[in-house]
């Protein structure tokens, strides 16, 4: 099995990736330091808001014009998402990041950054479970510093564990 290099050409990044980088005041280093790239419902979700923290974080227009590029998917890439395993347990973030991810014709280029248990089930599934990426390992690969330790579940420790669990079946 071959690994997927750390520093591929393309991270893309779905909602909550990239509210905790600009929570964590990494996202200019991280957007400037590699091409992010996430869809067109993450750029709205951005825009709604985090609804799961306790605290407000709020992403700018200037933030959201530092991504490389933003995708429209369609619904017949959004209906291959919902027919595999695990698919329709994705939001509306994920299941369009994942639909543009399984779309591309680069495949070994890009790193999907998605920290939620139902992404690393999805893409375990779909035997791309290698190419997702902890935000940690994307700061790293930047050599962003967080202005304030990141959540349990966007580091590498955690990414490694629950990919682990979802391998065995136990997750």
């Amino acid at each position: 099995m071959t690994k997927t290099p750390v520093d591929p050409s393309v991270f893309l990044f779905d909602t909550n990736a990239i509210l905790e980088a600009v929570r964590t005041d990494t996202w200019n280093a991280i957007t400037g330091g590699t091409s992010v790239e996430t869809v067109a419902e993450c750029v709205d979700e951005c825009w709604r808001g985090d609804r799961l923290s306790t605290g407000r974080i709020t992403v700018s227009e200037s933030h959201l014009q530092r991504i490389s590029a933003v995708y429209a998917v369609s619904e017949v890439e959004v209906a291959a998402v919902l027919l595999r395993q695990d698919g329709s347990a994705l939001d509306a973030g994920e299941r369009d990041l994942f639909a543009h991810a399984l779309a591309r014709e680069d495949a070994a280029a890009w790193r999907l950054c998605s920290p939620d248990l139902a992404s690393i089930r999805f893409a375990v599934a779909c035997e791309i479970g290698d190419q997702l990426a902890s935000l940690e390992e994307v700061q790293e690969a930047v050599g962003a510093r967080p202005s304030t330790p990141l959540r349990h579940h966007f580091t590498k420790e955690w990414l490694v564990r629950e990919r682990t669990k979802a391998r065995l079946g136990v997750l």
